[in-house]
């Protein structure tokens, strides 16, 4: 007999954000449950003892640090934010703590409480350029060596700056700036089966060929139509023939002379 295991339950959001505020204090700017999840914004000087409330408060117990990500918002002052994905393994339960900054201001590392963070750290930094303060190994991680500029930036070119390839000249690799196949490119977002609103560069060249003429109608014949049934051979053997001749077979009686008026 085949046992069906329900999912993992997570615990409910019900007082998770009243127990937070009592524990943060201050330090907490704002707090939402959106879409299922709890969102806590964080004053930057204080993040540290922030996370280090959240792990050790009775209630909360966020234990554990799964993930660290950064967000890139380019109309604010402070456009990046840097999002700490934390669980509580008692409870079962996650949250996502929120700090923002921008290019100089750097965020207190929390290596201290998490030692993993060294490396989710060293991501945001080599994909944003946010800087952390208090982690002594702040270098790239995911980028190549002498990379230029942070990939995940919204103002960081699409094509980026330079581009690897291997030499034959050199027989080594070598870094040579980038170099796109189309001297232009015009990308839309139209159905290729609809086709596009402008003229392609080199469809102006084109002149379609003239369709070949019709041929000519054939001639229409005049209808043949006879006048009489003289002309038709009604009656007859052939349209040629003469009078129809008399059949043998049959044979009339004489018909009797009618009598005159006074001779009854």
């Amino acid at each position: 007999m085949t046992v069906v295991h329900s999912a993992p339950k997570f615990a409910a959001n019900d007082g998770v954000i009243a127990a937070a505020t009592t524990a943060l204090g201050p330090w907490l700017i704002d707090a939402e449950d959106k879409v299922g999840e709890v969102n806590l914004t964080i004053d930057r000087p204080n993040l540290v003892a922030a996370m280090i409330a959240l792990r050790d408060t009775k209630g909360l117990e966020y234990q554990q640090l799964m993930e660290i990500a950064g967000v890139d918002y380019l109309e604010r002052a402070e456009r990046f934010d840097v999002v700490y994905c934390l669980l509580s393994l008692t409870r079962n339960h996650r949250i996502k703590v929120r700090v923002t900054t921008d290019e100089v201001k750097p965020v207190p590392s929390v290596t201290g409480i998490w030692p993993v963070a060294g490396w989710l750290e060293r991501e945001v930094y080599d994909m944003y350029g946010v800087l952390f303060s208090g982690n002594d190994d702040l270098r790239r991680i995911l980028t190549d060596y002498g990379f230029q500029g942070h990939p995940q930036r919204k103002d960081f070119p699409l094509t980026g700056y330079v581009e690897l390839r291997y030499s034959e000249e050199a027989k080594r690799v070598v870094y040579s700036p980038v170099e796109l196949a189309q001297d232009f490119r015009n990308f839309d977002f139209m159905s290729p089966w609809e086709g596009a609103e402008y003229i392609l560069p080199g469809d102006e060249k084109y002149v379609a060929p003239q369709p070949p003429a019709p041929p000519p109608a054939p001639p229409v014949a005049t209808p043949k139509t006879s006048e009489s049934t003289a002309q038709t051979g009604a009656g007859k053997p052939g349209p040629d023939a003469g009078p129809k001749p008399a059949d043998p077979d049959v044979v009339k009686k004489p018909r009797k002379p009618r009598a005159r008026k006074g001779e009854a």
